[in-house]
């Protein structure tokens, strides 16, 4: 065996000393950058639809996003997932995909991916899939179309308003309500439901 053959055999077993002195540190910051980005968690998208390659479709009595994408998780086949809230016409329901198609902007649906979980977004304005319940001081029941956007303008329209919690319908009457607080409550994770602070 040679020395030069010798020498390659060497380098072989430290692939380091493959990689040129310059390009080291290069190297070292691209491996961590893809281990962090394998281990960062991948959430639900609230407000999207990804609708096409459904296998199966069933009711969620709890109306709630998370058991739709623990069921996928469970199921082999599953690859991608979404939940569709309740209305006055009917109950939320999940539906399970085989493939995963693109995502739609869609208010009536939580979506995600195998591997997601749902993370409710937190956008400044609104904390969606929060309830604030308690210190009521008026209930409002709402037009079926009502968004939580008109459960806030109801509070900043009253000077006794601190904070407010829209409904969405289907969870407890066929129309969504609002209900506006003359005092800030804890937060609650719930699906049901959108809160705010007015400051």
């Amino acid at each position: 065996m040679t020395r030069a053959t010798v020498s390659f055999c060497a380098r072989l077993k430290n692939p380091l000393h493959l990689v040129p002195f310059r390009l080291l540190p290069l190297c070292v910051v691209s491996l961590c950058l893809l281990v962090v980005t394998s281990l960062a968690p991948v959430s639900a998208q609230v407000g999207f639809d990804r609708p096409g390659s459904d296998y199966s479709t069933f009711a969620v009595r709890s109306a709630d996003p998370a058991v739709c994408a623990a069921r996928c998780e469970r199921d082999v086949r599953c690859r991608a997932w979404s939940f569709i809230y309740p209305t006055a016409e009917r109950g939320a329901a999940c539906r399970l995909k085989a493939q995963v198609p693109p995502r739609n902007a869609d208010g009536c649906c939580v979506s995600g991916v195998k591997g997601a979980g749902v993370i409710e977004p937190q956008d400044g304005r609104a904390e969606i899939g929060i309830d604030r319940a308690g210190g009521d001081f008026q209930t409002l029941d709402l037009a079926a179309d009502a968004t939580w956007q008109t459960c806030k303008a109801s509070c900043e329209g009253e000077s006794r308003c601190r904070a407010w919690t829209f409904l969405r319908a289907g969870y407890i009457g066929p129309a969504p309500r609002c209900y506006l607080k003359d005092r800030i409550v804890p937060p609650r994770q719930r699906p049901c439901c959108v809160s705010g602070v007015v400051k």
